[in-house]
């Protein structure tokens, strides 16, 4: 029986990976090794950020809001708990929005709560 070897395989998936390196620093481009780890690191920074994008945009979100209604006299956690006795279901996002794009909205929404 012929001796088979993983020459095809090996090389195969050694482009794929060198090929998702593109664009690194020097040998991270184009030495198998190399690329391979940085890519590995590349991966876990972006599943780590993914989660982390969902706490920065609420802490955003948080923070116009916060500016927003101390304009109007008001703490952030004041107006939250204004709003949720109020039974207004606004999120965060929408809040911050409001509180950015449409400041006379925002004004009547705290004339409101308060």
């Amino acid at each position: 029986m012929p001796r088979s070897n993983s020459s095809v395989p090996k090389h195969r998936r050694h482009r794929r990976v060198v090929k998702q390196a593109k664009g690194y620093y020097g040998t991270r481009s184009r030495n198998f090794r190399t690329a391979k780890d940085a890519i590995m690191r590349a991966w876990s920074y972006a599943y780590r950020d993914r989660r982390q994008r969902k706490r920065q945009f609420r802490r955003l979100w948080i923070t116009r809001i916060n500016a927003a209604s101390r304009q109007h006299d008001l703490t952030y956690s004041k107006f939250m708990h204004a709003l949720g006795e109020h039974g207004i279901e606004l999120d965060r996002r929408m809040l911050a929005d409001m509180a950015v794009n449409d400041p006379q909205g925002f004004e009547t929404l705290v004339k409101t709560v308060s």
